[in-house]
């Protein structure tokens, strides 16, 4: 449990997002989403190949993930973010969270969804159909997830990690998807949530 406190109307909250807001993800240089579900993968596969890793050692994103804390104040003090949720659960579920309070939808683009080498590796060692598929709901990656007024500069890093726009917040439409992603060919797709369900302890 972390107790801490916040300044007056300076939290980041998940229901602060507008229409036509970019979506914007966190990640390290080396990094990108997926990478701590294709860890635990491979320690679920051969748990002897990390015992020795007793200590906190970059480049492991499920063992020894490291929270953006220095982001999220560098958000809050510039007040550049109008929404933030950290990706815990998958970005499918985490994303459909700030939709929730937002009352809005959202449309990613695959394309700009970095995706963790770790990731990229369980796809070609047949550990996961898709790379892209971690990165979308794998979970535990703790990296953040906001949005930005369209329009405003976005800082290429902050905080020490890098910063990419990978969608678009929408005004919601009766009969359509609440998050859809956009693929090859312009194809868009209902991205239902399936990371963490924490009354089920796994991903749907």
């Amino acid at each position: 449990m972390l107790i801490g406190a916040v300044k007056r109307r300076r939290a980041l909250l998940r229901s602060g997002a507008r229409a036509g807001d970019v979506i914007c993800i966190t990640t390290a240089a080396e990094g990108g989403l997926g990478g701590a579900a294709a860890e635990l993968s491979a320690l679920e596969r051969s748990p002897k190949n990390f015992a020795a890793l007793m200590t906190a050692t970059p480049g492991h994103p499920h063992l020894y993930p490291y929270p953006r804390v220095q982001t999220g104040l560098k958000l809050a003090a510039r007040r550049l973010a109008t929404a933030a949720i950290d990706l815990s659960d998958g970005l499918s579920t985490d994303l459909r969270h700030l939709c929730e309070e937002s009352g809005l939808a959202a449309e990613i683009d695959a394309a700009a969804v970095p995706v963790h080498p770790m990731a990229r590796v369980a796809e070609a060692a047949g550990w996961t159909p898709s790379a892209l598929d971690l990165a979308l709901r794998g979970g535990e990656d703790y990296e953040l997830l906001f949005t930005v007024p369209a329009g405003v500069e976005i800082p290429k890093r902050l905080g020490g990690v890098l910063i990419h726009a990978i969608g678009k917040m929408r005004s919601k439409r009766s009969g359509r998807p609440m998050v859809t992603v956009v693929g090859p060919n312009r194809l868009h797709e209902e991205l239902p949530a399936r990371g963490w369900e924490h009354f089920r302890g796994k991903p749907r």
